[in-house]
């Protein structure tokens, strides 16, 4: 005889309250953070990611989670907090999987392409990448209800996304948003849910 683990179901409200959990905390570190940087003169800061510096690659991650300043986190906070809890319903695992490759390939492609001697930071990268992936997550896996929650968030932030990714105001990272909304996209692609298996002998009509 052999025996497995069943792991437990979660009900909707288990996952509402995970996800919610989550991204309060995650909220909550970035303003800690920012309190630290600030109470230690900005020594956090060196942390970020400088243009096609080697020795700032370790920011392609760090640099998420740290900001110039307390209205820089303000701005950031709501639209994480709000993008951060929907993705976070299909599940902690899936979202923490996604929310990694966001990170390194939004921080990776600013490394790149951002001019030269420029210093990046910020959460907004990763909230673009969390819109480009629920932007399409519906469509590709299918789902009425993803799709109703793609075109809703498109109708509330889509033109908000659409200015961010344009090179229309100065000291703004559209570099970093624009490789944020590419890596969420990809991602929703590349983690989209595969369609159940079809019965053995089953056969398609039409």
């Amino acid at each position: 005889m052999s025996s497995s683990t069943i792991e437990p179901t979660w009900s909707r409200t288990d996952r509402a309250r995970a996800a919610a959990k989550l991204m309060l905390g995650w909220v909550a570190l970035l303003w800690v953070l920012e309190a630290v940087d600030h109470a230690t003169g900005h020594a956090l800061d060196q942390y970020g990611v400088v243009a096609r510096d080697p020795d700032t690659l370790p920011g392609v991650v760090t640099g998420s989670f740290l900001h110039f300043g307390f209205d820089h986190v303000a701005s950031n906070s709501v639209p994480l907090l709000v993008l951060g809890f929907i993705a976070a319903l299909s599940g902690v695992r899936r979202f923490l999987a996604v929310c990694g490759i966001i990170i390194v390939a939004e921080g990776l492609g600013t490394w790149l392409i951002s001019p030269p001697n420029t210093m990046t930071l910020g959460a907004s990268g990763v909230v673009f990448g969390l819109f480009g992936y629920l932007l399409i997550r519906g469509f590709v896996e299918r789902k009425i209800l993803g799709i109703a929650v793609s075109l809703a968030i498109a109708a509330y932030w889509g033109t908000t996304m659409l200015t961010g990714i344009l090179p229309l105001h100065e000291g703004i990272s559209w570099q970093g948003h624009l490789c944020g909304l590419v890596a969420g996209i990809a991602t929703a692609v590349y983690h989209r849910r595969p369609a159940p298996p079809r019965p053995a002998g089953a056969r398609l009509t039409g």
